[in-house]
């Protein structure tokens, strides 16, 4: 049975925010944690738009702060879906701080990876991804080589926290009790 197919733009998501006082960090710029939070709603409904199921954030896999967001700024937060694999898909955020003309200002980037969940909260296969436009086809390209740099990492990784947790051999010479 072919999987289903779906356009980027279907699952395209805009939240907008005005930073008040309460998201204020001591040097008056938008707490880094607050922009995250904003940032992970729309991981969590572009993938669920994309997929049709409920899902998880498996990894945020790149956040590069750009530039502060200040008090009584507009913060329009824009994601899209970027990769897709079986159970997985990649989503990017693009979070601006918008003027009073309209005009966008870039100020974060971010990336995570999110996993379709069925009812019973095992991975769901998620629909391809029908790119469009050459712009969506970097990005896709793109998205699989950082999944592939993302897998090398995790069993580099695997490998470094199984040798920490085997015991290490005693020191030649050292006594015993």
């Amino acid at each position: 049975m072919a999987r289903e197919k779906k356009r980027v733009r279907d699952s395209y998501t805009e939240q907008v925010q005005i930073v008040m006082s309460s998201h204020l960090n001591g040097y008056g710029r938008a707490f880094g944690g607050m922009i995250l939070q904003w940032i992970d709603v729309i991981f969590g409904v572009v993938s669920r738009r994309h997929s049709g199921h409920e899902v998880t954030t498996a990894a945020i896999d790149h956040l590069e702060f750009l530039a502060p967001a200040h008090l009584n700024e507009t913060i329009v937060l824009a994601g899209r879906v970027t990769w897709v694999g079986r159970h997985a898909m990649e989503v990017r955020v693009d979070t601006f701080v918008e003027s009073l003309s309209g005009e966008r200002k870039l100020v974060n980037v971010a990336y995570a990876v999110m996993v379709a969940l069925d009812e019973n909260e095992r991975p769901a296969l998620v629909p391809e991804l029908i790119l469009e436009t050459d712009e969506e086809r970097r990005e896709f390209a793109a998205g699989a080589a950082r999944q592939a740099e993302r897998k090398a990492r995790k069993w580099a990784e695997r490998a470094t926290l199984s040798a920490i947790r085997q015991p290490s051999p005693p020191l030649q010479g050292a006594k015993e009790g």
